[in-house]
């Protein structure tokens, strides 16, 4: 998670910012969805009531493909 500290500038940050977003969104998902825990022995998802289910990588990029079409169709 170090990567994501941004350093620098507040212009520079804030591009920054930009560019870091999606793949922190992508290992918060795979972190929540995907990745079974070792105290949990199921995923924080899971665990939460959000999912009853065990998410497998392609269903993420599923879920960002059909959002990414949705958002194309829309523009």
């Amino acid at each position: 998670m170090r990567r994501f500290i941004l350093l620098g500038s507040p212009m520079r940050s804030q591009r920054r910012s930009r560019t870091t977003r999606a793949p922190f969104a992508l290992h918060a998902m795979y972190y929540n969805f995907v990745r079974i825990h070792q105290t949990l022995k199921m995923t924080p998802a899971m665990a939460a009531g959000v999912t009853d289910r065990l998410w497998e990588m392609k269903d993420l990029v599923e879920m960002l493909e059909a959002f990414e079409a949705s958002q194309k169709r829309a523009a």
